[in-house]
């Protein structure tokens, strides 16, 4: 029992050694619609007088370990429905802070030219579709809802696993030629909006309903950096705002600079959110 007093007293400890020195360790997901949410984060804190240390990682396995063991402190994670089994095995250890943003949804989608408008329609169209959905990795949770989706659907298509620039070579190509495609999708992206794609229509509900992107912490953290924790929760990117970024990151700009450009453009909305209460 003393030694796990002991242990919780160094917790705490590190929490409020943190606070006074007032650095932040935040972890981010290396994804187009992740990062964005991340680095605007970093600048509002940085802009209190915080350092910020940002990790990316690539699995969220790795991520809510990272979490748990307070190698990072803060990071974005969609809780709900992306997540929700990481979030619900940690979730006694970890804590919600703020929602950042709000409208992910995944799901299947066809280039506008394509005269389908749902799931249900897909059958009838199956050869013109070379029989098969373009999807992404494996293992993900799109690919594990389209999965379901071809069963509760019957869906006469094979799934073919790949990878997230497989199908976006494969995608591209079929819009130049205006040929048929259906490919997992998720928004947002830039390229829902550059290939000018349609989302199918799901009426049976398999794919989870529009997500919102939580700042989640590990235990503790509000209480021992309660400014950090005012700041994060002013934090919110639309969910437009996050695809227009990676629509110039696709027009050739890099991550940094189409974020440094919104960073730029919104400077008093920083300003604001970084206004708290003295602490």
């Amino acid at each position: 029992m003393k030694a796990l007093a002991a242990a919780a007293v160094l917790g705490v400890s590190a929490f409020a050694a943190n606070a006074q020195d007032k650095v932040i360790k935040l972890g981010t997901m290396a994804w187009e619609d992740m990062v964005p949410i991340a680095a605007v984060a970093k600048k509002v804190l940085e802009n209190k007088g915080y350092t910020v240390e940002l990790t990316e990682f690539s699995e969220w396995g790795i991520a809510y370990a990272a979490l748990t063991r307070g190698d990072v402190q803060v990071m974005a994670s969609q809780v709900d429905f992306v997540a929700y089994d990481y979030w619900e095995k940690n979730k006694n250890r970890l804590e919600k802070v703020s929602i950042a943003s709000h409208g992910l949804y995944q799901g299947l989608a066809v280039p506008s030219y394509v005269e389908i408008n749902s799931i249900e329609e897909l059958n009838d169209s199956a050869d013109k579709l070379g029989g098969k959905i373009v999807g992404i990795e494996p293992g993900s949770g799109l690919m594990r809802e389209t999965t379901d989706a071809v069963d509760k659907y019957g869906l006469k298509l094979q799934l073919v696993e790949g990878s997230t620039a497989g199908m976006t070579a494969a995608l591209k190509s079929a819009v130049d030629r205006q040929e048929p495609i259906v490919v997992t999708l998720w928004t947002p992206t830039w390229m829902a909006e550059q290939f000018e794609m349609k989302f199918l229509a799901d009426p049976k509900g398999v794919f989870a309903p529009p997500q919102s992107y939580n700042l989640i912490a590990q235990k503790g953290f509000s209480e021992a950096n309660p400014e950090a924790r005012e700041i994060l929760a002013g934090v919110f990117l639309p969910i437009a705002d996050i695809a227009a970024i990676n629509s110039a990151v696709a027009g050739g700009q890099t991550m940094d600079a189409a974020i440094q450009s919104w960073i730029d453009s919104h400077g008093l909305l920083l300003e604001r959110w970084s206004n708290t209460k003295s602490y």
